[in-house]
């Protein structure tokens, strides 16, 4: 396992590797990290990991003071999986250039996390596109609980790079709830507020199949998880999974929803 500190050792380091699997981070390893890891290393003859945790798409600075950090924890965990390469660069590394032109959302992107967090995905798909341009990776593993994301950067870097998005499925816990390292900031009890909120979404889902009026159901059922749940929902809407335009039914579609709990956001698609 090689430990990348800078941008010479990332271009000594991958000279003439062919088939590089690449998984972006920002640290705080959990098992839907893990899964990522397992996958690129699979599919790939080599895999590289960058942890960074990313101020441009923090619209909040108290939110990225408070980002959980652990590279000890997760060094050990990159270790054990016998990963090629770590990535570990400073902001200097990654935004060594200056941008030609500025990154701007479409209208119709402006939607679910865009609406409520400004210039977030702007940044996410900045940092994307350094880091692809900097590893050049064959494939990047990216996971399916921030879909937004996950679509936005998939239609940007294949406009420009020919390294090739891999989605890969939400890993749940045994409850449910989906994986996040924002998780580790909440209480037990908090933690299964969070899971009975879930399980709660999953049957409201399935509840929807063939209902008209679904527009007004989502509303009257945003209401309901505030005093069900004492939770502060930014957004509860049903959409298609490949698109992410607004939908009437079910199939092929998700639920997406952004709440806090305890100050702490979490997001999900179901």
């Amino acid at each position: 396992m090689k430990i990348l500190l800078n941008n010479n050792d990332l271009n000594e380091a991958l000279n003439n590797v062919s088939k590089l699997g690449f998984v972006p981070t920002m640290g705080s390893f959990h098992k839907g990290h893990v899964s990522l890891i397992k996958r690129s290393k699979k599919e790939c003859n080599k895999t590289i990991v960058s942890i960074f945790v990313n101020p441009s798409q923090f619209n909040n600075k108290k939110d990225f003071e408070k980002y959980p950090r652990n590279i000890k924890k997760d060094l050990s965990i990159l270790r054990d999986l016998k990963v090629n390469f770590i990535y570990l660069p400073s902001k200097k590394n990654v935004y060594h250039s200056k941008r030609t032109s500025k990154i701007k959302l479409n209208k119709k992107d402006q939607i679910l996390c865009a609406k409520f967090r400004k210039g977030h995905f702007e940044g996410v798909i900045d940092v994307m596109d350094r880091l692809t341009n900097l590893i050049k990776p064959w494939k990047i593993y990216m996971g399916e609980k921030d879909m937004q994301q996950l679509h936005l950067v998939k239609n940007y870097i294949k406009k420009k790079y020919k390294s090739k998005i891999i989605s890969c499925q939400t890993i749940r816990d045994k409850k449910g709830l989906a994986l996040s390292s924002r998780n580790s900031l909440l209480n037990n009890k908090q933690i299964e507020k969070a899971r009975n909120l879930t399980s709660h979404i999953f049957h409201f889902k399935n509840r929807l199949k063939n209902k008209k009026n679904i527009y007004k159901l989502l509303q009257q059922k945003k209401n309901d998880l505030k005093k069900l749940f004492d939770v502060k929902v930014e957004y509860l809407e049903l959409r298609n999974a490949n698109n992410l335009k607004i939908s009437s039914k079910t199939q092929g579609s998700k639920i997406f929803i952004a709440y806090f709990l305890n100050k702490v956001r979490l997001i999900d698609n179901i």
